[in-house]
């Protein structure tokens, strides 16, 4: 994971429930060349009241008159389901994840195989939901959303406590979409530094810069909602790109990732050709005869750089020539 950024393609529930809605989205994912797909396991009666009430963006883009219950209901992925995406995602060649909301889910994807456990930000002051993720024993990667710095410090207690070693934090907001004056990339900066581990970004802005800006500061995971349609009926696809959307920011995610290197300051190969182009010589400003002292008058320097080097000029000042230098002629001792 140090290696490479990690780029989730977070379909979540924008599936809206329909198997080849969701196929599509595992199509789209694997073209703009996204790591993962990562979809969400919950059983609605397991993951909130009958009564709860819906977040204001989900009273916005679905029916006002459903309770989060019965919205969630339409959109839980069945077991069988999750076995058809995992194979789909096998054949095109990208990886299925899932996010848990309850322990029950939690333990069937362990059984499923995934290779990472993907906590999302409303469990992580859920204690036993916690315990279960770090004896589980697979790598974490951990959304904060919601919450303050001793928090996802508490939670990071609890996972490695009971047997979590591979965590990775990724800042977040969860207001969808993320007003830019909430987003506070450099919280991430601040996790990585005062926490001690790997960190990410997973985005609810609308576009692609600021998961790109993520990167750039240092990200090893981005995460990124997409769906085949904003327009679609649902309570994620308004803050959510599009497949076209999507394959632009991995690709540049993906240049900012080479952009970045490994911090030693070199001559790069590319560049290597243009330093004698570039760079100057001490060169004769005027006629400098045989015997004559060079001094600040008669020397001047001009490109190319492929005679004496102008950090010599104290030490070339009050010799003497030791033969005729015509004007931009460079200079030899």
């Amino acid at each position: 994971m140090k290696d490479r950024i990690l780029i989730i393609a977070e379909a979540g529930v924008n599936h809206n429930g329909d198997i080849e809605t969701a196929k599509k989205l595992v199509d789209a994912a694997a073209a703009a060349g996204a790591d993962i797909i990562k979809f969400q396991t919950f059983r609605a009666e397991r993951l909130v009241r009958r009564d709860a009430k819906k977040a204001a963006y989900q009273l916005e883009t679905t029916d006002a008159g459903e309770s989060q219950y019965e919205m969630l209901k339409k959109l839980e992925l069945t077991e069988e389901m999750h076995h058809i995406l995992m194979e789909y995602c096998s054949e095109k060649n990208i990886e299925f994840l899932s996010t848990p909301f309850d322990i029950e889910s939690m333990r069937f994807l362990d059984r499923l195989g995934i290779s990472v456990l993907k906590l999302p930000s409303g469990e992580i002051t859920n204690y036993p939901y916690l315990r279960e993720a770090g004896r589980i024993g697979k790598k974490i990667i951990l959304s904060t959303g919601m919450s303050v710095l001793e928090e996802v410090s508490q939670a990071i207690a609890v996972l490695r406590e009971h047997g979590a070693q591979d965590i990775t934090v990724l800042h977040c907001n969860t207001q969808y979409p993320t007003p830019m004056g909430d987003v506070n990339l450099n919280a991430m900066i601040t996790m990585r530094d005062q926490l001690g581990v790997d960190v990410g970004y997973s985005d609810h802005t609308v576009g692609i810069e600021v998961p790109i800006a993520a990167a750039a500061l240092g990200a090893r995971v981005i995460e990124k909602h997409f769906t085949l349609d904003r327009n679609m009926e649902g309570p994620d696809h308004k803050a959510s790109i599009e497949p076209q959307e999507l394959k632009a920011m991995v690709d540049a995610i993906r240049n900012i990732e080479a952009a970045l290197g490994d911090g030693q300051k070199i001559v790069s190969a590319s560049e290597a050709a243009n330093r004698e182009v570039v760079r100057k010589s001490i060169t004769a400003a005027a006629v400098v005869r045989e015997g004559e002292l060079f001094t600040e008058k008669n020397l001047t320097t001009k490109r190319p750089g492929t005679g004496l080097s102008p950090m010599l000029w104290e030490s070339v000042l009050g010799q003497r020539a030791k033969r005729d230098f015509l004007p931009d002629e460079q200079i030899e001792l």
